[in-house]
């Protein structure tokens, strides 16, 4: 990791998630009766649960509105849920509002054009593998990964061994 992005990760305190592209591969799935299906990581699921441990927050902000997001958030102590906002910058000051955080202390991982008015403008700006080239040439950080396929198993990963938690969390895991 350069020593710019090491700094940058280092003063993350808030890590804010898109949806479609980032936590799931970004396909919308629907059946004959019109109900909806997204399919999320375990992996990403366990590494928002590892970057809260260590007390970075971490939030969603997405442009659809969808119950299944609603529940895989409960699901993974998600408190920060902005949905049905197509301007992403404004459900960001909504979240400012009641979370107050310096924009140098926000990680935003997203995956499209919608999310460049956030990623522009935070401390630091994450994408998936398979973003749009737009706005891979604008993150500071890029996975692996593609969206919903462990890409933001990947970012927490980074932030964790940035700020120092990452060895130790692993240990508590492993056998004498």
């Amino acid at each position: 990791m350069d020593a710019q992005l090491q700094a940058r990760a280092q003063q993350v305190h808030l890590l804010l998630l898109d949806v479609d592209g980032v936590l799931t591969d970004g396909r919308l799935y629907y059946n004959n009766s019109g109900e909806e299906f997204k399919a999320f990581s375990t992996l990403d699921g366990h590494g928002i649960k590892l970057l809260q441990s260590a007390g970075v927050k971490v939030g969603i902000i997405t442009g659809r509105q969808s119950q299944l997001v609603a529940r895989r958030a409960r699901e993974l102590g998600v408190e920060l849920l902005v949905q049905g906002r197509e301007d992403k910058w404004q459900a960001l000051e909504e979240i400012l509002h009641t979370n107050p955080v310096a924009l140098d202390n926000i990680a935003f991982m997203g995956d499209d054009w919608p999310d460049l008015t956030i990623m522009t403008r935070v401390g630091l700006a994450l994408t998936v593998a398979n973003a749009h080239p737009s706005v891979a040439e604008r993150a500071h950080w890029q996975s692996t990964f593609k969206g919903g396929e462990g890409a933001v198993r990947e970012a927490c990963d980074m932030l964790l061994k940035a700020q120092g938690h990452f060895d130790h969390l692993l240990t508590s895991y492993l056998a004498d």
